[in-house]
């Protein structure tokens, strides 16, 4: 950190001020992050531990500001907490064992399906709806699967999370972003533990972006309660879309380097 000047840890803290708005009610903010970590000078796996710093305070923020308002139902969300927990950990102990080029292909065209479902779904309200299955059934699959997304890599995790409790628990999108944020801390706590162990964190940096970040996360998840539907929605379609762009936009990403081959 001593290479990074004020004027770079001043841009750090705005981006994260930004992340964290947008991850305390879309999700997607370590697109931002990890970027700007690397700009600054991280190496790659240096830049998504690091950011799990920033991402964790943002998540407690939000999750804290959600539950004062009785918006997140403990008695059942507390073992999707502890699921999305053990999965990070998972995750990030897989790290090195999964090929990086399968998330560069798939997450992507996830990203591209979220858009779409909460562009042209008309079951996105603020009221619950239906679930699709079991609570005992959820845990066991959506959790399970995002938080060790999360752990491996993360930036996207939050709007997989939304996703899963919209479509498969029927949760409104105001309840489900509440309960998408607690699991988000659960996963990145989780991941956060196992890159501390192993040296990769750069802290002074990590806490100077998550005192920004959780600034940023009250602000977004008090516009979330505010306004409900009418700002979650366009927000994750938009952060979805874009995000989904700036993987594709990337040189070594597969896709362009395919379509780079074709043409």
């Amino acid at each position: 950190m001593g290479d990074i000047g004020i004027d770079m840890l001043a841009a750090l803290a705005a981006i994260s001020l930004l992340a964290g708005f947008v991850d305390s009610i879309a999700g997607g903010g370590g697109l931002l992050t990890v970027p700007a970590l690397m700009l600054a000078g991280l190496d790659p796996a240096q830049a998504i531990a690091t950011n799990k710093v920033q991402g964790s305070f943002a998540a407690a923020s939000a999750t804290w500001t959600f539950g004062r308002k009785g918006l997140i139902q403990w008695r059942q969300a507390w073992r999707f907490a502890l699921i999305a927990f053990v999965s990070g950990i998972a995750g990030a102990l897989c790290v090195q064992f999964l090929p990086r080029p399968v998330l560069e292909i798939l997450i992507p065209v996830l990203l591209i399906v979220i858009a779409f479902y909460f562009a042209l779904s008309r079951k996105v309200q603020d009221a619950d709806a239906s679930a699709r299955m079991t609570s005992l059934a959820f845990g066991l699959t959506a959790p399970v699967a995002i938080g060790f997304y999360d752990g491996i890599f993360g930036p996207g995790a939050g709007s997989f999370y939304m996703l899963a409790f919209v479509m498969l628990l029927g949760y409104g999108v105001v309840r489900a972003t509440a309960h998408t944020k607690l699991l988000n801390l659960a996963s990145n706590l989780g991941s956060l533990m196992l890159y501390s162990a192993t040296g990769t964190v750069v802290w002074p940096l990590g806490l100077v972006m998550a005192g920004a970040s959780l600034i940023g996360a009250q602000i977004g998840s008090r516009v979330a309660m505010r306004f409900g539907v009418r700002i979650i929605r366009p927000l994750l379609v938009a952060v979805s879309s874009l995000m989904a762009l700036r993987l594709l936009l990337d040189p070594a990403n597969p896709w362009r380097q395919g379509l780079a081959a074709l043409f």
